[in-house]
């Protein structure tokens, strides 16, 4: 059963929370539309699709930056509990400090299962929206995956190779296909242009070449085109860069095993947010503890002070988790590792923090 107390600080922690969240968020979207209009109206964007857009984005913004919401919104609400006197209240009643952490630990609980839930199956949709409007509209020329010297293993013996890959036109050059049984290469394909047939998923090889690797004597199969089927589809020639957030949490384990098999080169880009997706709502609990930690104090210069020590922890926090999870994408450094080490770290402070407040 929950205490008068229990009741009093879980109806603040949620409340400040939702309400931080409310205030911030259309203060993310009117910032971002003001930046994004420009771009919007030149292109003459439908209505629907901008309002869908801005949807989207205040998912993808909220799921991004819930943990730095939480923190403050926790510090604010616990300062004016010290600033009023009430910590030292509940504290002088007989109630231990670990006793008074317990509602917000509640609080962290019901705020990690529903960032589970949101982060899982609600944001990985909302990104794709976002990332495709964003690439359709606001970044025209850019484009949304790799198509340039695209080399890939679609499977335990094949390896293909694209130069170049007009997602368009679904058009590539100096296409090559390498089979392998064991160490030893069996046969080789090559055409100086494939082309993806959407009708019925067929591929169109141009100047088509075969070399079938034999004990004694290579045998050599050239047509001027040729219709075939191979085993990978159109995402194996140009995978988009974004793909692995807009998959949900089934969709993300499958993909990723299916691409460990490949022996994709981005499997680290696609582990950091399969990763990501776990230690950022674990995050609320070490931010939770460490907000209490800073702000259950009444210090001279009163909210300001906590305000400001809160921010730069969660500026902190911030960098660290971008930081380690850009170089785990860019190198062979390790995405568990780099997902999980901030959080790491900042229990370590949380375990520090709370010790002093006790005192």
């Amino acid at each position: 059963m929950l205490s008068i107390l229990d009741r009093y600080i879980l109806k603040k922690y949620l409340g400040t929370f939702s309400l931080l969240l409310l205030l911030f968020i259309p203060i993310g979207i009117t910032v971002h539309l003001a930046e994004k209009i420009d771009k919007i109206l030149e292109n003459e964007v439908p209505l629907t699709e901008v309002m869908i857009y801005l949807y989207n984005f205040t998912i993808y913004f909220a799921n991004l930056l819930f943990p730095l919401f939480l923190f403050l919104s926790v510090i604010w609400f616990t300062s004016k509990l010290a600033n009023n006197t009430e910590v030292i209240a509940f504290l002088s009643s007989g109630v231990s400090y670990y006793r008074f952490l317990r509602p917000y630990i509640i609080g962290a609980t019901i705020v990690c299962i529903a960032a589970l839930i949101f982060s899982m199956y609600l944001a990985p949709k909302a990104s794709k929206g976002f990332n495709e409007f964003s690439y359709n509209y606001l970044k025209k020329g850019k484009q949304d995956r790799d198509q340039s010297n695209v080399y890939t293993q679609i499977n335990d013996n094949d390896y293909i190779y694209v130069s170049y890959f007009n997602v368009t036109d679904k058009i590539g050059s100096n296409f090559t296909l390498e089979h392998f049984e064991g160490n030893k290469m069996t046969y080789k394909i090559s055409a100086g242009q494939i082309k993806y047939n959407e009708k019925d998923s067929t591929y169109s090889l141009f100047n088509y070449n075969k070399r079938k690797i034999g004990e004694n004597q290579d045998i050599l199969e050239s047509k001027p085109k040729l219709d075939t089927v191979f085993s990978f589809d159109l995402e194996d020639l140009t995978p988009v860069t974004y793909i692995a957030e807009t998959l949900n949490f089934t969709e993300l384990n499958d993909f990723i095993k299916k691409e460990k098999a490949r022996g994709s080169s981005y499997i680290n880009r696609y582990e950091v947010v399969r990763y990501k997706r776990w230690s950022l709502p674990v995050s609320a609990y070490i931010l939770t503890i460490i907000a209490v930690a800073v702000s259950s104090v009444k210090r001279r210069g009163g909210m300001g002070i906590n305000l400001a020590i809160g921010i730069s922890i969660g500026m902190v926090f911030i960098f660290f988790d971008k930081i380690f999870g850009t170089m785990a994408e860019q190198s062979d450094f390790s995405p568990f590792i780099a997902t999980w080490f901030p959080n790491f770290v900042f229990a370590i402070l949380a375990i520090y923090l709370l010790r002093n407040a006790k005192r």
